[in-house]
């Protein structure tokens, strides 16, 4: 059988040139060391190896090594073979001294909003999911697959999200996508696309979202806010609007069921279209969680959800349950190369149907409920003159602050090493609803270890 130079061991791309191939070989091989491509300590491959490579003879590639074993650019000893020498190297002129700017400090206690707690990621549970799944998946997986996403995964995705939060899904309805902002980048870029020329908002939210649909080439225009959440009932002529409607972020009221609704029967009547935001609608505390709005009306309701809350950000890792009328828009915008790792799939896919998902999700349940009721009583008793608003739910809780106070209080706040933000930061610049201090407090953010001492830091600082 003929031998191929693909069979050998450790490449090396080398260049040999003028006269002379042993000549040639060894200049190329001590301007590859002189210039530091190959690194102090690198094993070379064999002379055998190397010759075959390049379809030279093996004797001039020794003679190339010994030569510059006598000059000091490489070494070989008996079972270790070639490396490139150890040596000094003579030090560079000093460079002109650039001053960066001071990198942030790291907190000390973390309670920014939008992250669960990831020390507590279900690590072994999720090595067992990914092992199974490995080891059961057909070879076809790992090729390119569907842009819409393993079918596995749509699967376990559309029976997970009927049964936990009344979706009406399939998994031809189902679109995977990189987390919530890649799934808001692909709606802006259909919405555009449809020539819709804006998106109502709530008034309180996240600057990124607004920021990603203004990319895209649409206005985002806020939505007045009260008690009740977000006014649906201000919704006019056909277009699109973002809500978070189970628990709005970051005020933490449900939507009312009137506005619920009213928003519905806006999307019908005028060929509008919903977009919700169900960003963490497992974690209710004092009830069963409300339903999700898609459940409504399916045709006129784009579902989003994502890992980022319930498991860990960095598995980038969303979902869109589609009407049928934006399925196709919707894959042909995300493209054929907007994928997510399939091995991350294929074992989301088994922790759904394996109930791990439903057990990890319950264990962080009781977790962050059991936080959520320390920070109200160490509240009651250290700063009565603050008040936790919002339902018990979620990874987050908004405190009412003596007007006037909020931007002290986060200074205070970060000289103590505490990490918090106002509410101020997330209110929409066009928004017309009178402003309220308060701080949001991510409650979910900081390891089980941590948490009494950021619950201490923050009593410190508050009025």
């Amino acid at each position: 059988m003929a031998k191929s130079w693909a069979a050998f061991g450790v490449d090396l791309h080398l260049e040999p040139t003028g006269p002379g191939v042993r000549k040639g070989l060894t200049s190329a091989l001590r301007e590859a060391v002189r210039t530091g491509r190959l690194a102090q300590g690198t094993r070379l491959p064999s002379s055998r190896s190397l010759a075959a490579d390049l379809g030279i003879a093996r004797n001039t590639v020794a003679d190339a090594y010994a030569d510059l074993v006598a000059e000091g650019w490489l070494v070989a000893r008996q079972g270790s073979g070639t490396r490139v020498a150890e040596r000094t190297s003579p030090e560079p002129p000093a460079a002109p001294v650039v001053r960066l700017p001071r990198e942030r400090r790291r907190p000390v206690h973390d309670l920014q909003p939008g992250t669960p707690d990831v020390a507590s990621f279900p690590r072994v549970e999720w090595l067992r999911a990914a092992r199974r799944a490995l080891t059961a998946a057909p070879n076809e997986v790992l090729g390119y697959g569907d842009p819409r996403g393993l079918a596995a995964l749509r699967t376990a995705l559309a029976q997970y999200l009927s049964r936990a939060r009344g979706v009406r899904a399939d998994p031809e309805h189902v679109l995977v996508c990189a987390g919530f902002a890649h799934a808001l980048t692909i709606l802006g870029r259909v919405l555009h696309a449809r020539g819709v020329p804006s998106v109502s908002v709530e008034t309180y939210g996240l600057e990124v979202h607004w920021e990603l649909l203004e990319a895209a080439g649409l206005r985002t225009e806020p939505l007045p806010f009260d008690a009740r959440g977000t006014r649906t009932e201000e919704l006019a002529g056909p277009g699109a609007v973002l809500l978070t409607p189970a628990h709005q972020f970051p005020m933490g009221v449900p939507l009312h069921p009137a506005r619920r609704a009213a928003v519905v029967d806006w999307a019908r009547n005028s060929g509008g279209l919903v977009l919700e935001d169900d960003y963490d609608g497992e974690f209710r505390y004092d009830r069963q969680p409300v339903g999700a709005l898609q459940g409504l009306d399916p045709e006129h309701v784009v579902y989003l959800g994502t890992a980022s809350k319930s498991l860990a950000p960095g598995l980038r890792l969303g979902w869109m349950v589609l009407p049928e009328a934006l399925l196709e828009e919707a894959v042909a915008a995300k493209g054929a190369f907007e994928t997510c790792g399939v091995l991350d799939q294929l074992t989301l896919a088994e922790f759904l149907t394996s109930g791990a998902y439903d057990r990890h999700v319950r264990a962080a349940r009781l977790r962050y409920r059991r936080r959520r009721d320390a920070l109200v009583r160490a509240l009651a008793v250290r700063a009565p003159g603050v008040r936790v608003t919002g339902i018990a739910a979620g990874l987050h809780a908004v405190l009412r602050l003596p007007p006037g106070t909020e931007r002290s209080v986060v200074r205070a706040a970060a000289w103590q090493g505490l990490a918090v933000h106002g509410l101020g930061g997330y209110r929409h610049p066009d928004a017309t609803v009178e402003p309220m201090d308060a701080l949001v407090v991510g409650y979910g953010t900081p390891p089980d270890h941590g948490w009494a001492g950021a619950l201490e830091a923050l009593c410190r600082v508050l009025p």
